[in-house]
């Protein structure tokens, strides 16, 4: 499986608060994961760096035996991970008064042969794309994102609201958090794509799909849409992480 990340602070911010790893699982699985930061330039960084570090690890500990056939194993195994980088952030929160209300996203997938295990929490997003089509497999947890499902806004007005950056759920800001689970089988040949809304607040579904749509390495193609970005401006860090199945 290739695979390729790369992140940038962006035109406009100072510091870079967005994190994200790649661990190769055995010969034919990956885990993936992006966190984007909040709560002051420091405090971002740690609380993403943190989250990354604690999932990351948890699910190391939990394959120490290999990776479980049992998909209830894996969720399970996930899930645990999510709540282990929570409880790590929010400790720190509590323990350090420059990070008092740090918080971060996360969204991160588990790909296997046959399977793909998504899990997020917050607005940094999960698409599944093909040649011909893009989903967006995750939901954001934002305030725009509710106004969409109560039918107040349309999704073309959320990418231009004025409190679109408002999340409603996040890790490390409360002693417990849930995260979203989703379970895909992508067919061969998908890529699975991972980003911070820095990269989706500013390429939209269709720019993505353009821009993947044809041949090239996940390095080329991340490359390819972090270059664009940049080019609009990029008024927020960019993280994006790219596999090909």
């Amino acid at each position: 499986m290739n695979v390729f990340g790369v992140t940038d602070v962006g035109r406009v911010r100072r510091d870079n608060q967005d994190s994200f790893a790649i661990r190769q699982i055995g010969e034919e699985a990956v885990l993936l994961v992006v966190c984007d930061g909040m709560g002051g330039a420091r405090a971002g960084s740690v609380a993403s760096s943190v989250a990354v570090e604690a999932f990351m690890q948890a699910v190391e500990a939990a394959l120490a035996g290999g990776l479980p056939e049992d998909l209830a194993l894996r969720e399970q195994m996930l899930c645990e991970a999510c709540r282990t980088a929570n409880e790590n952030v929010h400790r720190l929160s509590l323990e350090n008064r420059e990070y008092d209300g740090m918080g971060t996203t996360l969204v991160a997938a588990l790909a296997a042969p046959g399977s793909v295990c998504f899990v997020n929490v917050g607005d940094s997003r999960g698409y599944v794309l093909s040649n011909s089509s893009i989903h967006q497999v995750t939901v954001d947890h934002s305030l725009v994102q509710l106004l969409v499902e109560r039918g107040e806004i349309t999704p073309a007005q959320a990418r231009v609201h004025p409190q679109k950056n408002l999340i409603t759920r996040a890790l490390g800001v409360d002693s417990q958090v849930e995260c979203d689970v989703i379970w895909l089988e992508p067919a061969p040949g998908s890529r699975l794509l991972l980003c911070s809304d820095g990269l989706s607040n500013v390429l939209d579904d269709e720019t993505l799909l353009s821009l993947c749509a044809g041949h090239g390495t996940p390095e080329e193609l991340c490359r390819t849409m972090l270059e664009l970005t940049l080019e609009r401006g990029a008024p927020d860090n960019v993280t994006v992480v790219l596999a090909q199945l």
